[in-house]
């Protein structure tokens, strides 16, 4: 009842190509082969109204007969399109279209992978944290975000939300550099503090709702607000404690590291940092001296 259908011939799409290509070079040649016979059937038409019916006998081009000018004129229309059927359509068709074609997507492919390389080396390390990654696109992120930090050898920080050691040299600098700009700090952080330190801004990050400050204390609940309330100063610093320091990390531009070439006890560190992405571009050494129990170094990283 039901006739099993014909298989139809399958020919691939280069067969298919090759099939159009013949066709069309045929047709070519047959309007090549047409303008040929009318050429010289009109070559030898024009001969004869020149000389048997005197058309134009007394008209002469620079002394010669016209129809001279006139073949003339037809043949190298002839040789053009002699040409462009040999030449041009053959050696410049779709094929030498394509393959140029294909030679700037090339050298396009190479030049797109060149300036993703530039913007790989220039472009800043992306935000690994969830919690930043979608709420960051939405907010400018200060300039020059800059860590400030002592720790140890064994990457040291704090005990006991205390400082380990003393080192004059060391809050100088601190000071000297914070002057004047935007601190960022965790809730025990700004508690370790005895008052808030002067000619600086404090905005301090914690999850209490109701948490109670001296005037002039700016509290957020996170370090992306924190951000975002110091927008207008040019190097807002990042000051602890070590969760915080871990959360900047990933945005910060700069950190300022005074190593302690001691390893101590502690319950907060500092996190390791890939040289991979941070570069040292300045190390100043100390020795030990009578303000000064332990030798230290004075470490600048920038983002790679």
């Amino acid at each position: 009842m039901f006739g099993k259908k014909k298989e139809q011939p399958q020919i691939d799409k280069e067969q298919l190509e090759l099939i159009k290509n013949a066709q069309k070079r045929i047709k070519q040649k047959k309007r090549l082969y047409v303008h040929f016979v009318i050429f010289l059937i009109g070559a030898v038409f024009l001969i004869l109204a020149n000389t048997v019916l005197g058309i134009g006998e007394d008209f002469k081009i620079l002394g010669k007969e016209w129809f001279l000018f006139a073949i003339l004129i037809w043949l190298f229309l002839l040789i053009y399109h002699i040409f462009n059927v040999f030449i041009t359509h053959r050696f410049m068709g779709k094929a030498w279209e394509q393959k140029q074609l294909d030679k700037l997507i090339v050298q396009q492919k190479i030049r797109i992978e060149k300036l993703k390389n530039e913007l790989k080396n220039e472009a800043p390390i992306i935000a690994k944290s969830e919690h930043y990654n979608d709420s960051l696109k939405k907010k400018e992120i200060a300039p020059e975000l800059t860590i400030i930090v002592a720790a140890a050898e064994n990457d040291a920080i704090g005990k006991d939300n205390k400082l380990i050691w003393h080192l004059s040299d060391d809050l100088k600098r601190f000071k000297s550099l914070t002057n004047r700009h935007h601190i960022i700090m965790g809730r025990k952080t700004f508690e370790s503090f005895p008052k808030p330190l002067p000619n600086r801004t404090h905005i301090v990050i914690t999850r209490q709702s109701d948490y109670k400050t001296p005037e002039g204390v700016i509290v957020v609940n996170s370090l992306e607000d924190a951000i975002n309330a110091a927008k207008n100063d040019p190097q807002p610093f990042i000051i602890g404690g070590g969760e915080i320091y871990k959360q900047a990390l990933l945005l910060a531009d700069r950190i300022e590291l005074t190593r302690v070439h001691e390893d101590f006890e502690a319950d907060t560190f500092f996190p390791e940092i890939d040289t991979s992405v941070w570069k040292e571009t300045a190390n100043i050494f100390h020795t030990k001296d009578e303000n000064h129990e332990y030798e230290f170094s004075f470490l600048t990283y920038e983002r790679r």
